[in-house]
C-alpha cells in the first residue's frame, strides 16, 4: 500500500480569509499592530502557538490563541463551507486516490482536531483519511512526528509514503521523515521557499503523475 499525506491550510483548502481576520481579531484584542499579510501566511502551517508567537513574540501569546480559535469557530460556524473553499481539484484528486486500491490518503496539518474535523464534515469529506495527524499531539511542524504517526497508523514504508503541501515547514517535515515531498504553488509559501520538495507542481491536474513519477524512481 501506498500513502498520499495532505497538508489542509493552503493546499486542499484556501482559508487565508478567515486566517487574516483571525489574526486581526487577536492582535487588535490585544492592542498589537498587525503584521502585514504577506508576514501572518508566511506562518500558516505552523502549529498556532509557534506561530503566535513568532509574530508576537511580546504578547500574551495564551490569550492570543484563545482570541483566534474563537474568531475562527464563530467564522467556521456562520460561513460553513464557505469558510474554507476547496481549491479547484482538490476533491477531484482525492476521489481519484480515494478509488484506487493501492492508495491510502492521510492528512497532517497544524489545525486542531475540533478544526480538521469541522472542516471535513462541512466538505463531506468524512471516510477519506485513514490517518488523521493534527497540532493537538504533535509538536509543530517542520519536526516528523505527524509523519511517522501517519505511517505507523497506516501500516506504510517511508518509500511508499508521500507528504504534499504548499509551505516549507510540510517539505521540511517530509524530507524530516524520510518520505518524499511535493510542493505545491498555489498555497501561502513562494515557490521559491520550497527548495527542501523533490518536485514542485502548479496545479492538481499535474500532481497525481507527479506523485507516480516519484514512487517509481523510489523503487527503481
Amino acid at each position: 500500500m501506498r500513502l498520499v499525506i495532505f497538508d489542509v491550510d493552503g493546499t486542499l483548502v484556501d482559508s487565508q480569509g478567515d486566517i487574516v481576520a483571525s489574526m486581526t481579531a487577536a492582535f487588535e484584542d490585544s492592542q498589537l499592530p498587525l503584521p502585514p499579510r504577506a508576514k501572518i501566511l508566511s506562518i500558516v502551517g505552523l502549529s498556532l502557538d509557534v506561530a503566535m508567537a513568532e509574530l508576537a513574540p511580546k504578547g500574551d501569546t495564551g490569550r492570543m490563541v484563545r482570541t483566534y480559535k474563537a474568531a475562527y469557530a464563530h467564522l467556521r460556524a456562520t460561513k460553513g463551507a464557505a469558510s474554507s473553499p476547496l481549491y479547484p481539484g482538490a476533491r477531484e484528486t482525492l476521489d481519484h486516490y480515494a478509488g484506487r486500491s493501492d492508495v491510502l490518503l492521510g492528512v497532517a496539518t497544524g489545525k486542531s482536531k475540533r478544526g480538521l474535523d469541522s472542516l471535513i464534515e462541512a466538505h463531506g469529506l468524512e471516510g477519506m483519511f485513514v490517518t488523521r495527524q493534527v497540532a493537538d499531539f504533535h509538536p509543530s511542524k517542520p519536526h516528523p512526528s505527524m509523519i511517522e504517526a501517519a505511517l505507523e497508523e497506516a501500516g506504510v514504508a517511508p518509500s511508499n509514503a508521500v507528504m504534499i503541501g504548499d509551505t516549507r515547514f510540510d517539505m521540511e517535515m517530509a524530507v524530516n521523515a524520510g518520505i518524499a515531498a511535493v510542493g505545491v504553488t498555489w498555497g501561502y509559501h513562494p515557490a521559491a521557499e520550497l527548495g527542501a520538495a523533490h518536485c514542485v507542481v502548479d496545479d492538481f491536474a499535474a500532481l497525481t503523475g507527479a506523485v507516480d513519477t516519484l514512487w517509481g524512481r523510489a523503487h527503481e
